[in-house]
């Protein structure tokens, strides 16, 4: 035993543990990734059941239809005439419909700005109240004049107004049910919930004049097609990538394909083989627009006042026509007056491949923490080796001693003498890397604050600045008088690979998609050093860093998506300032100040001892 110890306390002393750290972090890298590529397969992900009995989705008989439809094509005629009305005018007709049903009316102004552009609206909404409740719980309805798209929401409000007056009629809700009219489907209904719930910007948001109890769940109707529809096509991604409970998807697709005999489809995978190139597609859809953040329909808004809420919408070409999304609507919301509580016993963080499988965030969560994982095992592995001699300074002595054979060799061996150890000197790498980290408010005050026509020439600006700030730092700080040492090197990356997977660890638990994608972006970080002897290899791992850094990926991803650049930043700026989305934030002070360390340092040319005794 004692032979033992004295041997883990001689391996553990051991310079040559310091070369295992890389090939350990690239092996997290690799694992992760392939741990994402396994979940779709079946047998890592699991089907979706429902959690909570309460709901007991399509157990009760639908009587929307029949004389209803005559309803609802006269509300689309009056829709119809108020196409080419303002706001305004739109308002005091809707008004007047909803005090004809015999429900309370309350209208919401707002005004939002964002890149020098001025959002403002009306909103205005009913509160029909449960014949068998106390006004302290509620359901939303919501149908925006406009969809997330800018098209004229007709069948969808039109719906909405008829299912008002068909609940009405109905004393069953113990819960009262809101319909919400927001003039479009990104600021108004965003105005609304923030009023709802008392967070909103008095100087931007008006209060609203009535309200009812906890919102228990909200079902936003998007049917700006026209003609008969095929299926229905769930949007559930939140804001910041929070998603509601799963159990009011499965109800969704419970009802729809056994009661109602439609089909329901996520991310836009109408045809859904299920096998595998399907079932990835549809994991990867909904991993980048949860790692987006941005709102992608009226319900998005909800999310982070803990509302479950999903949006309907019709798609494709079949036999199914408004009766039918309007009997769809009617059963959730029989389901949805059934609960005794809010949707907890399901789950909130999940992957879905399909409509009947999904993966639970115990599978996912692993691959975004190994990937995070791998930054910290460099930093902590550059912190051990900046404690010790460099290379060239150390007294390593190789000695062949026949006694390698008693130490449980064979022939000669190479007895390897630890470098001793020196002092940390700290002050100069900690002020880089938190100059790093505080630089990037720059980019995000000023892509939050240009004015819109100004946002693409500023970008362009700013991606020739982003390419030669390293190299002028790297020109500061060679030609100072206090130029980096080899230790200091190390520790400015094990710094900064510190933060950067703290920062991740803790994201992925937030938002998996976006600590993933950016933690996947920032892995050559990991493996950067200074090359002051390779010209070759310094310029080839500047390259390659330059095509990952941040405002290239954004350029990048805006070609392959077919989206205009000035569209994108608008969106970012939009949802920081309207949707406090904090996307922009994750990749200007978390992303972008590790690229720019990571360029330091394969640019960096650390100082020689004869360098060091010539100053002294």
């Amino acid at each position: 035993m004692p032979r033992l110890i004295s041997a883990a306390l001689a391996l553990r002393r051991d310079p040559r543990l310091l070369k295992l750290p890389p090939y350990i972090s690239l092996s997290c890298i690799v694992v992760g990734v392939i741990w994402l590529l396994m979940l779709p397969l079946d047998e890592y992900s699991r089907r979706t059941y429902i959690s909570e009995n309460a709901l007991l989705p399509g157990q009760v008989h639908t009587y929307f239809g029949g004389s209803d439809q005559n309803v609802f094509r006269a509300y689309r005629h009056e829709v119809d005439m108020l196409q080419n009305k303002t706001n305004v005018e739109v308002n005091d007709e809707l008004e007047k419909i909803f005090k004809g049903m015999g429900v309370k009316v309350g209208r919401q102004n707002y005004t939002y700005h964002s890149l020098g552009d001025t959002y403002t609206g009306e909103n205005v909404y009913a509160i029909l109240q449960a014949p068998r409740g106390d006004a302290t719980e509620a359901i939303v309805l919501v149908a925006a004049w406009k969809n997330v798209k800018d098209e004229f929401n007709r069948n969808g409000l039109a719906l909405a107004l008829a299912l008002t007056r068909y609940f009405k009629r109905w004393s069953l809700w113990s819960k009262d049910i809101i319909l919400v009219v927001p003039p479009e489907s990104r600021a108004g209904t965003q105005a609304w919930v923030d009023a709802y719930h008392d967070a909103h910007d008095p100087s931007q948001v008006a209060p609203l004049p009535i309200k009812s109890g906890a919102l228990q769940g909200a079902i936003a109707l998007d049917y700006a097609q026209e003609g008969r529809f095929e299926s229905v096509h769930i949007v559930y991604d939140g804001v910041n990538g929070q998603l509601p409970n799963l159990d009011l998807i499965n109800s969704v697709v419970n009802i729809a394909n056994g009661q109602m005999g439609m089909g329901s489809a996520l991310q836009g995978m109408r045809k859904h083989n299920q096998k595998y190139d399907d079932n990835l597609k549809t994991v990867l859809r909904g991993m980048l627009n949860q790692a987006l953040g941005h709102a992608v329909g009226p319900h998005s808004s909800f999310i982070p006042y803990h509302v479950d809420a999903i949006t309907l919408q019709p798609v494709g070409h079949g036999w199914h026509d408004e009766m039918g999304l309007g009997k769809l609507v009617e059963g959730l919301f029989r389901s949805l007056n059934n609960l005794l509580e809010k949707l907890h016993q399901s789950f909130f963080f999940y992957l879905l491949i399909h409509k009947h499988r999904f993966v639970s965030i115990g599978t996912y969560l692993p691959s975004a923490m190994l990937i995070a994982a791998n930054f910290t095992i460099m930093a902590i592995a550059l912190w051990i080796k900046s404690g010790y001699k460099e290379e060239d300074d150390s007294d390593v002595v190789k000695q062949k001693d026949d006694k390698s054979k008693a130490e449980g060799t064979k022939g000669e061996g190479e007895v390897v003498v630890a470098s001793p150890t020196v002092e940390r000197e700290v002050l100069l790498p900690l002020v880089l890397v938190a100059g790093a980290q505080f630089l990037g408010v720059v980019p995000l005050f000023v892509f939050n604050h240009t004015p819109t026509k100004f946002l693409t020439p500023v970008f362009s600006l700013f991606i020739g600045v982003n390419a030669g700030i390293p190299h002028i730092v790297s020109d500061l700080l060679i030609n100072s008088r206090h130029r980096p040492t080899a230790q200091q090197y190390r520790l400015i990356k094990s710094f900064s690979l510190l933060l950067l997977g703290m920062f991740l660890s803790t994201l992925a638990t937030l938002n998996f998609s976006l600590a993933f994608i950016i933690g996947l972006l920032s892995a050559p970080l990991s493996f950067t050093q200074p090359w002051p002897a390779f010209a070759a290899a310094r310029y080839a791992n500047t390259t390659v860093l330059h095509v990952l850094a941040p405002p290239a990926v954004l350029l990048i991803g805006s070609v392959v998506a077919g989206v205009g650049l000035d569209t994108v930043l608008g969106e970012a700026a939009f949802g920081w300032h309207v949707w406090g989305m904090y996307t922009p934030l994750v990749v200007w002070c978390v992303w972008w100040p590790a690229w720019l360390v990571g360029q330091l340092i394969v640019l960096g040319q650390p100082a020689t001892r004869e360098a060091k005794e010539k100053k002294a």
